[in-house]
């Protein structure tokens, strides 16, 4: 079944040591064109990133965000109040407001930004100064993750062209159906008018065997289009029977709906009746939607 270069997948964890995002975002495109956006502890994973998201997505143009945020150690464990010098500081404070005549509480917004009233203990200092490290082999099914859902995105929208396209091709089947069924009245006026302009032909005094043959072989070639109904038909199942493979096949349909047009557009050109003029416009107007969802497809 087909899918759709249009996806999204997203994967998320959040531990008390770091916060990780991978973001993948998925549209047309003829080849893959892939944009990766990382931490700098992990870009010197970026080639295998690369060959991981060309492997799974093949082609689109692929934008990967990897959000990694670590919280700060304050807020992980609180700071520590310095009770000693906390209390001295009050008790100047407190004196130099009665001197000063300032309140207590403006004196106490400025003593605060003074260095040692806040201390870290040595052990939480020390993991903010290292912070341990975090294996890629822990990060690495964040990224497996976030494919598998770009891929199901893919998988879902493909379902829905699939559907499409495949009324598209029913709605040209059935005018051509219609081209069947109105020919044999396009034949008989072309062969009523053949005969009349044969008929001048042949009573012409200057009338030529070679030229009588010019004209029968001039029309039967310009208004004939069995065959090309026959292509016509075959293109199109050969198009609905792609559409199932499990391959990607974008590029493949992509081709099979020039030849149908070719065979709409030579229709056409042969038909030299308004009726079957109208019914090929029809089938332009399908193929043109047809074109445009194929290039959505994988």
């Amino acid at each position: 079944m087909l899918q759709s270069m249009t996806g999204y997948g997203i994967a998320h964890r959040e531990t008390d040591r770091y916060s990780a995002t991978v973001e993948i975002k998925s549209l047309n495109s003829k080849g893959l064109d892939l944009t990766l956006r990382l931490p700098r502890f992990l870009q010197d994973r970026e080639l295998e990133l690369r060959n991981m998201v060309t492997k799974s997505l093949i082609r689109g143009k692929v934008n990967l965000n990897f959000d990694f945020v670590r919280p700060r150690a304050a807020a992980r464990v609180g700071a520590v109040l310095n009770q000693e010098v906390l209390l001295a500081a009050y008790e100047e404070l407190r004196q130099a407001a009665a001197q000063s005549g300032a309140s207590l509480e403006q004196l106490t917004a400025i003593a605060t930004a003074l260095p040692g009233i806040l201390r870290m203990p040595a052990d939480i200092t020390a993991a903010t100064e290292d912070e341990e490290e975090v294996a890629w082999e822990d990060l690495l099914p964040l990224v497996h993750e976030a494919l598998e859902r770009v891929n199901q995105f893919r998988t879902d929208e493909g379902q829905a062209l699939s559907v499409e396209l495949l009324g598209y091709t029913e709605r040209i089947r059935i005018l051509l159906s219609d081209v069947e069924r109105h020919d044999p009245m396009r034949i008989e006026q072309v062969r009523q008018r053949l005969q009349a302009h044969l008929g001048e032909l042949v009573t012409n005094e200057q009338f030529s065997d070679a030229r009588f043959e010019q004209e029968l072989l001039y029309y039967i070639e310009k208004l004939d289009i069995a065959e090309e109904k026959v292509r016509l038909v075959s293109h199109l199942r050969y198009f609905n029977e792609t559409v199932y493979l499990p391959e990607p096949t974008g590029k493949k349909l992509a081709f099979i709906s020039q030849e149908i047009g070719r065979e709409i557009n030579t229709i056409g050109s042969k038909a030299n009746d308004s009726t079957l003029q109208h019914l090929v416009v029809e089938m332009k107007e399908e193929l043109e939607k047809i074109k445009e969802q194929v290039n959505n497809v994988l």
